[in-house]
């Protein structure tokens, strides 16, 4: 069984960071693609940054330049280093594995397997 227990969100002022953790179990990383999504109330899934093992990265155009998507293979944990946050960053942040490729991964997709989110939120 495949568990993603997302981490490390909270509260922040404008132009603080924060860095997300995502804790896997059960899922092979020998060929993986994981990404984040995020949802603000009222708002769709947004596809904010993925990773995969050809070494690929992709990142939502509100967030590149500010967020690091990054692996760490010998703790099976993913994480997203947000830097620069602004206030319209503020949403749940769910962490999410078996997308296929990073290119083409920010997209939601039910086949994914989703973490139960951790909040973000960011004041002015």
């Amino acid at each position: 069984e495949v568990q993603l227990l997302e981490s490390g969100g909270g509260s922040v002022q404008a132009g603080g960071s924060l860095r997300l953790s995502c804790a896997t179990s059960g899922y092979s990383l020998s060929n993986y693609c994981m990404a984040w999504f995020r949802q603000a109330p009222g708002n769709e899934r947004e596809g904010v940054a993925a990773i995969d093992s050809d070494g690929s990265t992709n990142y939502g155009a509100s967030v590149k330049g500010r967020f690091t998507i990054s692996l760490d293979i010998a703790k099976s944990t993913l994480y997203l280093r947000m830097d620069k946050l602004k206030p319209e960053d503020t949403a749940m942040y769910y962490c999410v594995a078996d997308c296929t490729f990073a290119e083409e991964a920010l997209v939601p997709s039910d086949v994914y397997y989703w973490g139960q989110g951790t909040q973000v939120t960011v004041s002015s």
